[in-house]
């Protein structure tokens, strides 16, 4: 059994945090010292395991506490919620990304940013010998096997949803 700041210690977490895991449910001590301090089982701190592990995932506390205890079908639907919602912030932030080079205009230090645009992507693959055809076939092929993926990278570049619905319904 450790205490309280045992278990601080271990996880890094505050004495208040574990103070509100504790009212609301989501990690309570499974025991008490002589003296009334809180003590936890290595069941409890394997518990405050996966706590850590779906709020690195960015899960909320609410969620949480339903995943502890969710059957399979549940956990999966959690998860793939989040997974849905950071796709969306992706794009957004992937968005804006491109709005700020376009206000940045041909001062900006493109190479310096994590980001590619359509021109760039094409000069790339036409140096590497592909022509329209093999481009085409190229996005066929992307589409065919991972169209998410496949939007989210063309949307990436900074392409307008109109083309993107052109490009994948390529045949």
């Amino acid at each position: 059994m450790q205490t309280i700041g045992q278990l601080i210690k271990q996880s890094g977490l505050s004495r208040s945090t574990l103070l509100y895991y504790d009212k609301v449910k989501l990690l309570s001590p499974s025991g008490r010292s002589a003296a009334n301090y809180r003590l936890y089982t290595s069941e409890d701190t394997q518990r405050l395991s996966q706590i850590l592990l779906y709020r690195q995932a960015g899960i909320s506390l609410e969620n949480i506490a339903l995943l502890l205890d969710a059957q399979t079908s549940q956990l999966s639907a959690i998860l793939e919620q989040r997974l849905e919602a950071l796709n969306l912030e992706m794009s957004e932030i992937r968005h804006q990304q491109q709005l700020l080079l376009q206000l940045l205009g041909a001062s900006s230090q493109l190479r310096s940013t994590k980001l590619m645009n359509k021109q760039q992507w094409i000069e790339i693959l036409r140096a590497s010998g592909m022509d329209e055809a093999a481009m085409r076939n190229w996005h066929i092929e992307f589409e065919r096997k991972l169209p998410l993926v496949h939007s989210d990278f063309l949307q990436s570049l900074g392409i307008k949803s109109a083309e993107i619905a052109t490009i994948k319904a390529y045949r």
